[in-house]
């Protein structure tokens, strides 16, 4: 009887042990989710700094090369008006039987 029981105790231990194992399983399972999901977050939270400044200096950059067109269109728009009115002021002169004075070589 006592074999029996030694026996018995046997099964109902290696089933706790085999529980707990299991369990132990299902924590480390968890432990590493949790860790590979707390690495993602902060993979993530670092990515999104750099990607912003990557961004801020690419609108600067546009910025800086949108001003220096709009400075050369400027400046060719008023070389374009001054041409015009030199054109137009030797017209004038040249209706009044006058010119600019043109120093030759």
């Amino acid at each position: 009887m006592s074999v029996h029981m030694s026996t018995e105790k046997m099964t109902k231990v290696e089933e706790s042990f085999q529980r707990a194992l299991g369990l132990k399983k299902m924590v480390d399972r968890w432990r590493n989710s949790h860790t590979h999901c707390l690495w993602q977050m902060t993979l993530s939270q670092r990515r999104n700094p750099y990607a912003t400044l990557r961004l801020q200096d690419t609108m600067v950059q546009e910025l800086a090369l949108a001003n220096k067109q709009l400075l050369m269109v400027r400046q060719a728009a008023l070389h374009q008006l001054f041409e015009k009115e030199h054109q137009q002021y030797q017209q004038e002169l040249n209706q009044m039987g006058k010119a600019f004075y043109v120093e030759r070589l």
